[in-house]
């Protein structure tokens, strides 16, 4: 999967279509499908058929019809991870065959770094400068997302080795922090924020190590990330003088963005706009709808924070089923899995956590990428073990 992903979006969906094909085949064979009776399967198809509804309110149902419809491939992969997991051996090879995947990444991402172009020589011009600002791509060619990739697997891994390893020794503390800076080099502000605050709390729940190792630890990194930042003009640049000026409201791209967001949401208050349909209705003609409601529009995809997009595409009733169904599969589980659960499964659940921070830019919640990353997420935080796993729980 980290593969398809690094490929790109069709082949991530190929992947991803592939096992929901191989899972259904399967059950169809075995005819077993009383794992539909598990409570978490009920709310991941109500929230299935919420979204069918938000088709059909929508201002052009074309646009979104297929995002909202395409939501049960994560449904099914959500199943069919809880079901391969049941095969221990199989679980740890798939983890072991991601940390050198990921490995190989982060490993990119500083040759990046140091030599301006990656191990296949992305970027092969200079728009990523004029473009990104400098930011890395590594493999994703003209996309600046490698930081937010190496992120969604960063914990599950961190966790897969401490849960793997009975003694914590230097080398997987060496090994969380080289990890963590490797998004930090990448320049994208939003996942650094959400990788700082995921290793403080991963450090703070884990029971493996003592106080002071964990003290030590946090230590080093705020030391490396301060002194980074105030020794490179580019990260001074990006992590403080961007920073602030996305604070002034007169300079702000982001709180342009984000009083936008509101527009739409206070012209469509109930149900939004439908998904996907924040750029139909913040790129049309203002005139249409007079000035005094539309000047604050901003033509874009989306409102680049997801709570906005949530009131805005999903308005207040919506909004509200929406963050229902989440802390029903999310945020009900923290007491659970910080007291009974692996550390896998607290890697996820941190990952899962920091998506739903409010003010910090996000991509769109419901494209296939991010949605992607966050079903594989919500899928190991139940799969990885027998407590919340939908097969073996009882």
């Amino acid at each position: 999967m980290p593969i398809s992903i690094i490929i790109g979006s069709s082949a991530s969906l190929i992947n991803v279509l592939l096992i929901d094909l191989s899972f259904l085949f399967l059950l169809i064979y075995l005819k077993d499908f009383s794992f539909l009776k598990n409570k978490t399967i009920k709310y991941l198809l109500i929230l299935y058929l919420y979204l069918i509804f938000n088709t059909l309110i929508s201002l052009d149902a074309e646009i979104g019809i297929f995002r909202n419809l395409g939501f049960i491939r994560i449904i099914i992969l959500f199943a069919a991870f809880n079901y391969f997991f049941k095969d221990n051996l199989l679980s740890q090879r798939l983890m072991f065959a991601w940390f050198l995947i990921i490995s190989i990444v982060v490993f990119d991402v500083y040759f990046e770094k140091f030599n301006g172009k990656n191990l296949l020589g992305y970027p092969e011009t200079g728009e990523n400068i004029v473009s990104y600002g400098s930011r890395l791509v590594s493999f994703f060619k003209d996309e600046p997302i490698v930081g937010g990739f190496i992120y969604s697997f960063f914990l599950i891994l961190m966790g897969y080795l401490f849960e793997k390893y009975k003694k914590v020794n230097i080398f997987l503390i060496l090994l969380t922090i080289t990890f963590f800076f490797s998004i930090f080099v990448t320049g994208e502000r939003a996942n650094t924020i959400k990788a700082l605050l995921g290793v403080f709390l991963f450090f703070t729940f884990l029971k493996k190590i003592d106080l002071k190792i964990k003290l030590i630890s946090l230590l080093i990194i705020l030391i490396s990330f301060t002194t980074l930042i105030y020794k490179s003009d580019y990260f001074k640049l990006r992590y403080v003088h961007q920073i602030k000026s996305h604070l002034n409201v007169d300079e702000s791209y982001y709180l342009h963005i984000y009083r936008s967001g509101l527009q739409v949401f206070n012209n469509y208050p109930l149900f939004g706009v439908g998904t996907k349909n924040y750029r139909v209705e913040a790129c049309k003609n203002p005139n249409k709808r007079g000035e005094d409601q539309t000047k604050h529009y901003l033509c874009t995809t989306h409102p680049h924070q997801i709570y906005l997009e949530f009131l805005s595409e999903h308005g207040l009733i919506g909004t509200a089923i929406l963050l229902f169904l989440f802390y029903k599969l999310i945020f009900s589980k923290i007491v659970f899995v910080i007291k009974y659960g692996n550390y896998i499964q607290l890697g996820s659940l941190l990952y899962l956590i920091t998506i739903f921070l409010p003010l910090i830019p996000s991509g769109s919640f419901f494209n296939d990428y991010s949605l992607t990353l966050f079903g594989i997420n919500l899928a190991l935080m139940y799969s990885s073990s027998t407590n919340l796993n939908i097969f073996t729980k009882k």
